[in-house]
């Protein structure tokens, strides 16, 4: 029991932690917020970028990893020069449907070459490195781990693109909001079923 939760634990870092999680998302909502209500590009921006900042500072302040933090100041600088740049509201969310294109492709990709991503990114988190790619079962179980991201990435941009061609930041930032943090968290709770619940490395 107690390996399972500290293999829980390490998967759950390796996705970012929930401190990280919340640094790099929350910047999102409140640009949604915030434009729902002033209806200003501008003003959302500011305020989302503001909010980062402050996270970073606090980050700093408490002695704790600034990394997420960090990447959420980078991603909203550069979602706020896409929507900038054209004056589109809608734009501040090309750059998330631009990585759901990439990640899936990538996963995609990684499967079908015989190195799962999320094989390679956990395999080595649970001491077993990259053996299970001798393991048929093992180099399976991964497989079907990183089709569910593919699923994730995929479905994201099936809702969102439409939204995103149809220009309605309303909804384009709902259906974010929605398939952001409760379908990332449902997603990796099932990746971690299907590892727990899978075949034990052969020696």
């Amino acid at each position: 029991m107690s390996e399972n939760h500290e293999a829980k634990a390490k998967i759950l870092a390796a996705l970012g932690g929930v401190k990280g999680l919340i640094d790099s998302g929350i910047p999102a909502l409140v640009f949604l917020i915030v434009f729902n209500i002033s209806h200003d590009l501008k003003s959302a921006a500011t305020y989302a970028l503001v909010l980062s900042a402050l996270i970073t500072g606090f980050r700093l302040v408490k002695r704790e990893t600034i990394q997420n933090a960090l990447s959420g100041i980078v991603g909203v600088g550069i979602c706020y020069w896409f929507s900038r740049s054209t004056g589109k509201a809608e734009d501040f969310y090309l750059p998330g449907l631009i990585t759901n294109l990439v990640y899936g492709a990538a996963y995609t990709l990684s499967i079908l070459v015989g190195w799962p991503i999320i094989g390679v990114v956990l395999g080595p988190i649970l001491g077993e490195n990259f053996l299970w790619r001798k393991d048929p079962a093992r180099k399976k179980m991964y497989k079907q781990a990183s089709w569910l991201w593919v699923g994730l990435f995929g479905a994201r941009l099936i809702v969102q693109y439409p939204l995103y061609r149809s220009g309605n930041v309303n909804l384009l930032g709902s259906a974010r909001l929605i398939m952001g943090y409760p379908l990332f968290f449902a997603t990796g709770w099932a990746t971690w079923l299907i590892i727990k619940n899978g075949p034990e490395l052969k020696s």
